[in-house]
């Protein structure tokens, strides 16, 4: 993109009636199927699952799920975030990410986190570029894909909640 051309980003959230999106664009970005559970946390997620568009035209989605842990801190979880091929590299995962994290920080949820598969290099230097590490491997953790492995990549927005 040239310097100083604006490129048309929206971000909409997820609601029954446009799930349907959601579903259409892991169909197309991920190699695994994606049951019930997935969408229903993502719908119950509110504001951290988002689709993205370019133009109206929707692109790219972040979807999250909230999670209680003992002691009862939330922290999230990213269940998939991901930009159509020819839309990557114009700032929509970064916009999608960052409004995941900026939740984070406004509501005080001290760690975010995922999987990638650690054959993934673009995601894991993505994510490292905001700040997440990894911190676990977890053999075997896909069915159906190779390799089936994956790393944890966690992220912690609270100075006070560093690894316990």
């Amino acid at each position: 993109m040239g310097a100083g051309r604006e490129v048309a980003i929206s971000l909409d959230g997820v609601r029954d009636k446009n799930v349907m999106q959601l579903k259409k664009l892991n169909t197309a970005l991920f190699p695994v199927r994606y049951n019930d559970k997935y969408y229903a946390d993502a719908l119950a997620s509110g504001e951290f699952t988002k689709l993205a568009y370019f133009s109206d035209i929707c692109v790219g989605s972040i979807a999250c799920r909230l999670e209680k842990k003992e002691g009862g801190a939330i922290r999230v979880y990213i269940m998939t975030l991901g930009v159509l091929a020819p839309y990557r590299g114009l700032g929509i995962g970064t916009r999608l990410l960052n409004h995941v994290l900026d939740l984070c920080s406004k509501q005080k949820i001290p760690e975010i986190y995922l999987h990638v598969q650690t054959n993934n290099e673009d995601a894991i230097n993505f994510y490292k570029k905001f700040g997440f590490e990894i911190t676990e491997t977890i053999k075997n953790y896909y069915t159906n894909i190779d390799p089936p492995d994956c790393f944890v990549l966690t992220k912690f927005t609270a100075p006070s909640q560093a690894k316990k």
